[in-house]
């Protein structure tokens, strides 16, 4: 048997198969007619769920063929046929990158701004979040906010508000250009917030992801937080509850302003 293998340029296990009478095991050619009976059902997905991509599409399909005692099918089929038939949804690349190009330290108060929001556990697993606005230069916390639930755009506009009163009093714009640096969260990049602080003479920027803090530390933007406020708000005030806490923050606060 070696020696018929080597003239014929065949495996030994091949003609062993053959000579013992195996069946090929291999997979059978692809049969494209199964697909066509696939095809109506993947069609009655696509049409009540539009925007389900093949990978949605194949579990609702093996959901609905084990319902019927049939045998599941693979997602690449699924793929396959949906593509045929141009079912697919459409790709979006990437969207122009935002560019970080703000700078942090200055040599003058009221020249630029910088806001940042934060999370604060209790201890009995409720949440607190705080958004403050500090100044670059002189590193005062002109104004904050806290609530138990998102930081939306609307308070960070309300945030800008009472920060302008607290460094101009009641004017309706600011005096000179004054940028207001943040980072790139949704409550900073909405579209009304970035119109808000325009219509202000604020100029809404970001930073470079290692840029300088106030602080000078090479870190993230506001990041102090993480060893100055947040430190002192997380160890003075109590945390046995989001309201035990809220009544609190404002004595933390004012004490870690008047220790500056």
């Amino acid at each position: 048997m070696k020696r018929v293998a080597e003239v014929l340029g065949v495996s030994r296990s091949n003609l062993y198969e053959k000579r013992l009478g195996y069946c090929d095991q291999s997979r059978g050619s692809y049969d494209k007619r199964a697909d066509e009976e696939l095809l109506p059902l993947i069609r009655e997905i696509v049409d009540e769920r539009p925007t389900y991509g093949y990978p949605r599409t194949t579990a609702v399909l093996n959901r609905r063929l084990r319902a019927t005692g049939r045998g599941a099918v693979n997602r690449k089929r699924v793929y396959r046929i949906m593509k045929r038939n141009g079912f697919l949804l459409q790709r979006y690349g990437r969207g122009p990158t935002r560019r970080h190009n703000g700078l942090i330290m200055t040599s003058e108060s009221n020249q630029r701004w910088c806001s940042d929001i934060f999370e604060i556990p209790c201890w009995n697993g409720e949440v607190v979040r705080v958004a403050f606005a500090m100044d670059c230069c002189d590193r005062e916390v002109m104004s904050y906010l806290a609530s138990t639930s998102g930081i939306s755009g609307e308070m960070i506009r309300d945030l800008i508000v009472e920060v302008i009163e607290s460094r101009f009093g009641e004017v309706d714009r600011v005096p000179h250009r004054i940028e207001w640096l943040s980072d790139n969260g949704a409550a900073y990049t909405a579209e009304q917030t970035r119109t808000f602080a325009a219509s202000v003479g604020l100029v809404a920027c970001t930073t470079p992801k290692e840029s300088l803090n106030p602080m000078g530390w090479p870190n993230r933007l506001s990041k102090p937080l993480s060893g100055t406020m947040f430190g002192c708000i997380v160890w003075i005030t109590p945390r046995s509850s989001w309201n035990n806490f809220l009544g609190g923050l404002e004595i933390t606060m004012r004490t870690i302003l008047t220790a500056r």
